[in-house]
């Protein structure tokens, strides 16, 4: 059973990585669903460290690249070179063509580069010269970024940031993780070596079974009406929290809410979506999408805060007037 190989993976991570467990989970969600992922926490929380042993047990080719602001798009995507010998270009591939890229601090680098990115992760490929290049399957790229320092930086475009499935929020270790993370990175013989536990098979089959995975229409209309509470909602009697948005969720959001609903779903080791489901992932899926106001900073209201809300107030079994 694949379910059972994907907790041989997550035992295996936790060789190394010490209470990252939701980060794992929403790393493997978009691996599965075919999504890319932004991680969002301040500097010494294992986000490279997870991401790199992930894709040793995944038995993935993986690339770090560290964003600097002096980095150009032929740095990721690769250029022409000319060859003395031969008197003609030839293709150098850059580090994108690998199956998972590590983005790190992707908002340290000038929009040119993010673009060269975001348009891989959509495009799934890259021109180079004349020439278009297919990217590897599977093809992943989980970018992180520090909300700590923005000096210096060039904040994605929210626009832009539609493009990650997820935009996730990596907080800091429990007292007793953090005892285990000290006690095995002071001990410097502690090795970080893992056994690969899934091949490229496996995941192609993985997102088969979970493109099977059913979702009832109630739990459509469900999503639905989520994504239609951040873009109208005064309509769901949430007229304090209408005040705070500037704009709703892109449709983009739907279509990943579902995807994500069903690889919970199948982790759990079911074949049908409930709605624990759907609220289990929607904060992932939605806080990135909202666009708040100068109003909404200045009385300390952040996305995710809004969407425990739309949770709470938007019904479950209401039904969906489509028009």
């Amino acid at each position: 059973m694949h379910q059972e190989k994907i907790a041989d993976v997550i035992q295996e991570v936790k060789k190394v990585v010490v209470g990252q467990d939701r980060m794992v989970n929403r790393l493997l969600i978009g691996l599965f669903t075919n999504g890319h992922i932004l991680l969002e926490g301040v500097p010494g929380l294992a986000k490279t460290l997870t991401v790199n042993t992930l894709a040793k047990v995944l038995h993935l080719d993986f690339k770090r690249i560290q964003f600097t602001p002096d980095l150009l798009p032929a740095d990721l995507i690769g250029t022409m070179i000319y060859n003395q010998q031969a008197a003609s270009f030839e293709v150098k591939k850059g580090p994108i063509f690998s199956n998972v890229i590590l983005a790190d601090e992707v908002n340290r680098s000038p929009a040119k580069v993010q673009s060269a990115l975001l348009e891989a992760m959509q495009e799934k490929q890259v021109t180079i010269g004349d020439t278009t290049y297919k990217l590897d399957r599977p093809f992943l790229v989980l970018a992180t970024q520090n909300p700590v320092d923005q000096e210096g930086t060039y904040p994605l475009p929210e626009a832009q940031v539609d493009r990650f499935m997820m935009k996730v929020h990596i907080d800091y270790p429990s007292k007793a993780d953090e005892m285990e993370v000290m006690r095995r990175m002071a001990n410097m013989s502690f090795s970080s070596e893992v056994d690969a536990k899934l091949s490229k098979q496996d995941i192609f089959d993985i997102r088969d079974q979970i493109n099977a995975v059913k979702i009832a229409e109630p739990l459509e209309n469900y999503i639905i009406e989520l994504v239609f509470a951040t873009r109208f909602p005064a309509q769901y009697g949430l007229k304090d929290e209408a005040k705070y948005i500037q704009f709703g969720v892109s449709p983009r959001a739907s279509i990943n809410l579902n995807l994500a609903s069903k690889a919970v779903a199948f982790m759990d080791g079911r074949d049908y979506v409930l709605p624990e489901d759907i609220k289990e992932i929607a904060e992932d899926v939605l806080n990135h999408r909202i666009i708040l106001n100068y109003e909404a900073e200045a009385d300390g209201i952040n996305t995710r805060d809004l969407v425990k809300i739309f949770l709470e107030k938007v019904p479950i079994n209401k039904s969906v007037t489509l028009k």
